[in-house]
């Protein structure tokens, strides 16, 4: 088979082309955005598959799901954070009955390195009762997608690929198929009815699902990534790891005096006959999972007959922060390695920090001169770039809380009768989830200002096309109702700084909804375009 050298993101990105995916969405969020980057340039050498950013986790899962409905299969991509805001079409997507493949890759961030939160994805799809796949390295996260499109169209739910960053982010050499799967054609669902979800519909749609969940598990039982490798010359210890986890095992393995038995989980539901089998031989079992303890709080209600069950409920394991191949061997009962002791070297620390030369950065000189004298402030802000303005030198924002939270905390802080409150958001973080709280504050008025940052790209995660150009924000946000008056829109060079803190104190003393676009192009995603145009054959 053609070996090719790929990270583990892209690895997904080529199983779904070589199982035939004709349409892949996104919104981009590290440490998953290089999967559909990895579509995107496929796309542009090779005329398919069809593959797009899209404004937000939720309207890139519901294009995903039309791609099903006409019986293609379709890969959908986010961050963990991301399945909250696709949480609500992801969970009812299972009980439509898919008939085109739908698989959902979503990478979790274990050790939050570019993240809010670690939460567990596996968790969602324990909660949707759909398939959850969750690959140990590169080649089972190529080989799985393959399959998972196969999984979804079989039991007509969609499937959850679980990567973490460590696996997502690494890259190794892997063995490829030579061709790919042709593409489904296009057809509608024989029973059309099954997507619509009337409460009528839905219940025998639940009833459906309920009645596959048997099926599944038997699956999982004979799945080739649940194994099952049993020591009778060992009845002390059993080993369950899922996922990333195996790895650490493995490499400590070597150094036990007897291996453990040991069951590696890379598919869910739960293989639960063999995990009886692997309890009934043994006094106790250990559970590495990357993530959630998930699978040790479910085998406390599977096993037959009373089990100490060691892991991260219990403290042998960390139960927050990435796995690493150091950190569970105290479970293992091994000593710590021998580390390098760096003395009395004091190394400076490095904290990440705008750009130099970043317009934010201009920005929030303007938004603190504004705000100086004021007798008390809030500025709430989000997701992007701009929340390194939490940092020396700036120090000029109060909170980050999820995509869009900015807008909606400072119209709340303005009715609980705190102004000036400034709500501080990025141009694409504004057109994911700012419009509607933005809606909210023009229904009532709300005495607040809006700062959006516009620097006409998606920053963060690699400088990725904003799903609206620039030009067109002013009339978005006019079209939402918000007062032509007090609407500003302002180029932010640092010798405008003052002009625009003298523009900002005025919003502050209106006493109603005001909003400033900040303009100036990201200096990364201008030098690149520069670079694009110096090497453009003449």
């Amino acid at each position: 088979m053609p070996r090719r050298i790929l990270l583990g993101d892209e690895c997904v990105a080529l199983g779904a082309v070589h199982a035939g995916v004709s349409s892949a969405y996104a919104y981009p969020g590290t440490p998953a955005t290089e999967i559909l980057e990895y579509l995107l340039e496929f796309r542009r050498r090779h005329g398919r598959p069809f593959a797009a950013w899209c404004a937000n986790e939720k309207t890139a899962m519901e294009e995903a799901l039309g791609a099903c409905f006409v019986g293609r299969r379709a890969l959908v991509s986010m961050k963990h954070v991301g399945l909250n805001v696709a949480a609500d079409p992801f969970v009812n997507a299972a009980l439509v009955g898919t008939h085109g493949g739908l698989v959902v890759a979503v990478a979790d961030d274990p050790g939050m390195h570019s993240s809010q939160n670690e939460q567990d994805s596996r968790f969602y799809a324990d909660f949707a009762r759909v398939l959850c796949l969750e690959p140990a390295t590169q080649q089972e996260a190529y080989d799985m997608t393959a399959a998972a499109f196969d999984l979804s169209e079989r039991f007509a739910v969609p499937v959850m690929l679980r990567l973490v960053t460590r696996l997502a982010h690494s890259r190794t050499a892997i063995e490829v198929a030579a061709e790919p799967r042709p593409e489904n054609p296009v057809r509608k669902a024989l029973r059309p009815q099954s997507w619509i979800l009337l409460p009528s519909h839905a219940r025998r749609q639940w009833h459906d699902l309920l009645g596959r969940q048997q099926e599944m598990v038997a699956w999982s039982e004979d799945c080739r990534w649940n194994r099952l490798t049993l020591n009778p010359d060992d009845r002390e210890l059993g080993v369950i790891t899922t996922g990333l986890a195996r790895n650490y095992f493995e490499e400590n393995a070597r150094e036990l005096a007897s291996r453990p038995s040991h069951l590696h989980i890379g598919a869910y539901p739960l293989p639960l006959a063999l995990i009886r089998r692997l309890a009934g031989q043994v006094k106790r079992l250990l559970v590495f999972e990357e993530g959630y303890p998930l699978v040790e709080r479910l085998l406390r209600g599977l096993l037959d007959t009373p089990l100490p069950i060691l892991g991260k409920l219990t403290g042998e394991v960390p139960l927050e922060g990435e796995l690493t191949p150091d950190n569970v061997r105290p479970a293992l009962g091994l000593p710590a390695r021998p580390l390098t002791n760096p003395g009395d070297l004091a190394l400076p620390t490095r904290p990440p920090q705008l750009c130099q030369g970043c317009s934010h950065g201009h920005m929030y000189h303007a938004l603190k001169q504004a705000l100086a004298g004021q007798a008390q402030s809030t500025v709430t802000a989000d997701i992007g770039c701009y929340t390194l303005g939490a940092l020396p030198p700036y120090d000029a924002i109060e909170s980050c809380v999820c995509m869009g939270a900015s807008v909606g905390m400072a119209k709340g802080a303005s009715e609980a009768g705190f102004r000036p409150a400034v709500a501080v958001i990025g141009d694409s973080t504004f057109l994911h989830s700012g419009l509607t709280p933005l809606l909210d504050a023009v229904h009532e008025d709300a005495d607040m200002t809006l700062i959006i940052l516009d620097n006409e790209t998606t920053a963060m995660t690699g400088g990725q096309e904003s799903i609206a150009p620039s030009a067109r924000l002013k009339d978005i946000v006019l079209g939402l109702g918000v007062d032509p008056g007090h609407l500003h829109v302002v180029e932010v060079l640092p010798r405008r700084v003052p002009q625009i803190a003298e523009l900002l104190r005025g919003e502050f003393a209106h006493p109603g909804l005001s909003v400033v676009i900040a303009v100036r192009e990201c200096l990364e995603t201008a030098r690149r375009r520069r670079k694009l145009v110096e090497v453009k054959p003449s």
